[in-house]
């Protein structure tokens, strides 16, 4: 069955750098785009960054544009997220999901991951 598995999250000081990772199995991996949203307590989820696997076009939220750097293997079906310069505003459960379509024309999300929390605190 489809499936979305993220690994990545951990604790890490302001300034630091994680690298968030989202292995799909189960379906056509060609025919989505994959984004990432996260969800800060009492906040409504963000999409904060997607990738359209047949074009590799990007789209990045504003709150990490400069950031935050989204990349993929197609051989190994990852997408990756890499977090620079975190900050406590950063700390939220972080998930990826399957978005049916592109990143800017997307026609159903389909699949979701776990989610993997990443806390930004000294």
């Amino acid at each position: 069955q489809a499936q979305l598995v993220e690994s990545g999250g951990d604790l890490v000081q302001p300034g630091g750098s994680l690298r968030l990772s989202c292995a799909a199995s189960g379906f056509t991996w060609e025919l989505y785009g994959i984004g990432w949203f996260r969800q800060a307590p009492g906040k409504e989820r963000e999409r904060i960054s997607c990738i359209t696997i047949s074009d590799n076009s990007t789209t990045y939220a504003d709150s990490v544009k400069g950031r935050f750097t989204i990349s993929k293997d197609n051989a190994k079906h990852t997408v990756y997220l890499q977090m620079n310069s975190l900050n406590p505003e950063d700390t939220a459960v972080y998930s990826c999901a399957a978005m049916w379509g592109t990143c800017n024309a997307v026609y159903s999300t389909d699949y979701w991951g776990q989610g993997t929390q990443v806390t930004v605190s000294s």
